[in-house]
């Protein structure tokens, strides 16, 4: 049998290699930020990290720098990766940016809206809300930021859409680390009246819900203290 053919036909059995692997060690770290089961601070060693995903050193060197490029950890020269601690003047500053930013983003997300856009959007909101019945609390935050993040995609503005995931980033582990409501039912609704001004491709409505719902957020945010999780590292993210 020719040798390619084979290999191709062999394909699917391979297995997953590094940076599949690498993949799954941020998504299991992400979660844990998120559902506040990490204490911002926390030392991430290489080799318990590893051991509990059951991967080399290697590959989760790979997986905290991916992490420390969204700004989730800090990598520190001679002491290793730890979760990142946003301060309280980093939070302000942080959400007066997407102020700014979003809501101008916005009223270009709704001058350009087409159809497949405003199902993708609506797909997204229906994902996120499944996440929030089902109490998956950290994929319904991921999805959250995720929601934003198409919205820049839509508006067309390169240079915008990088300052935004680059704010959503670290504004999601503010969020993770700072966040006090006991729901999320004032996000809901901001995400379903942006939608209203989608639909209408109402640019001025948009860029207003959206100044909005970054006030409400940054204003459900208690910047007193974080919150520090009490699981160590392997119940935080064993599987």
């Amino acid at each position: 049998m020719n040798k390619t053919l084979r290999a191709s036909q062999d394909a699917p059995l391979v297995t997953p290699g590094p940076a599949s692997r690498s993949d799954l060690v941020v998504a299991g770290l992400q979660r844990a930020i998120f559902e506040h089961k990490i204490a911002p601070g926390t030392k991430l060693s290489e080799d318990e990290v590893g051991d509990i995903f059951g991967v080399s050193r290697t590959i989760v060197r790979a997986a905290l720098q991916s992490l420390a490029h969204s700004q989730l950890v800090t990598i520190e020269k001679n002491r290793g990766a730890f979760i990142a601690s946003p301060t309280p003047r980093e939070a302000h500053e942080v959400f007066e940016a997407r102020g700014l930013i979003e809501p101008r983003v916005a009223a270009m997300a709704a001058r350009r809206m087409t159809d497949p856009s405003l199902e993708a959007l609506r797909a997204h909101i229906e994902d996120e809300h499944s996440a929030m019945h089902a109490g998956d609390k950290g994929q319904a935050l991921s999805l959250s930021g995720g929601f934003h993040l198409k919205i820049a995609d839509i508006a067309g503005h390169d240079v915008f859409t990088g300052f935004i995931h680059a704010l959503i980033s670290r504004s999601s582990l503010i969020i993770a680390l700072y966040w006090r409501r006991a729901d999320t039912t004032c996000e809901s609704h901001s995400h379903h009246a942006l939608m209203q001004a989608f639909e209408a491709r109402d640019p001025a409505a948009a860029e207003e819900i959206m100044r909005s719902h970054i006030v409400d957020l940054h204003s459900g945010l208690d910047l007193s203290s974080p919150k520090n999780a009490p699981l160590s590292l392997w119940d935080a993210l064993k599987p």
